[in-house]
């Protein structure tokens, strides 16, 4: 296994040099899985480095696969059920007429939701990142230092991130890695830049209780922030390229 950036760099290296090499397992994570086999990193979830200090992420060049970065509930308090009694539309996953709001935010664009003939968007400012409406900028919002601890928590590490050329799908797909930078710094100017750019969404993920004391009330799945996978090292400040 290996346990410094330079064992990281030596063996990537040969990886590189052998060229096209098939998945270890089908579907997103396959990438990510195959390399870590061939580094010899054992596979888990932990929240600490794969190997040194480092975490290690990989993408597939010019993939068009969505990753969440983090999950953060709007403010102030009851933010998710304003904006579910406002804006959401009733399901038929439900028995009741209680309304549930899913839908896929964007800068850039304002979002349909469902049959309601409402829309809505994300809308930037200075202090942090609100839901805009075709008649009013709410008052529902992310702050920056919201934002920057949720994301500081998720990428506390410092990373190397691996670049492939893939071709063939599921089982069949191969990748020839062929690039890996060393990523640190979340940088914020730019994951608003990314933000107003409609490469970073925003999905609204916000429900209701199937059963019990709470059945029909607000329930919060987790409103998650995405982005391409092939974009995500755009979010760091330093970014060195070490093969």
């Amino acid at each position: 296994m290996i346990e410094t950036l330079e064992d990281f760099i030596r063996e990537f290296t040969k990886i590189k040099e052998t060229g096209w090499i098939q998945t270890h397992r089908s579907g997103p994570t396959g990438i990510g899985k195959t390399l870590e086999d061939l580094l010899g990193i054992p596979e888990n979830n932990l929240d600490q480095p794969d190997f040194g200090d480092y975490e290690l992420k990989s993408c597939r060049i010019d993939s068009q696969s969505m990753l969440t970065m983090f999950t953060r509930s709007p403010q102030p308090a009851k933010a998710n059920t304003y904006l579910r009694q406002k804006y959401g539309y009733a399901s038929n996953v439900y028995d009741n007429d209680e309304k549930v709001l899913h839908s896929t935010l964007s800068a850039d664009r304002f979002t349909t939701i469902s049959n309601t003939g409402k829309m809505l968007k994300i809308h930037c400012k200075s202090d942090g990142i609100y839901i805009e409406s075709q008649d009013i900028i709410e008052d529902i919002f992310w702050s920056r230092e919201a934002l920057r601890k949720c994301f500081e928590k998720k990428y506390k590490n410092k990373f190397v991130y691996a670049k492939a050329l893939t071709k063939g799908t599921g089982s069949n797909e191969e990748f020839h890695f062929i690039e890996a930078y060393e990523v640190s710094g979340f940088n914020y100017d730019a994951f608003i830049t990314l933000l107003e750019a409609g490469k970073i969404y925003v999905d609204l993920r916000i429900g209701q209780y199937h059963n019990g004391k709470n059945k029909g009330k607000t329930h919060d799945h987790g409103t998650g922030f995405r982005i391409r996978e092939a974009d995500q090292h755009l979010l760091f400040k330093i970014q060195n390229k070490i093969v």
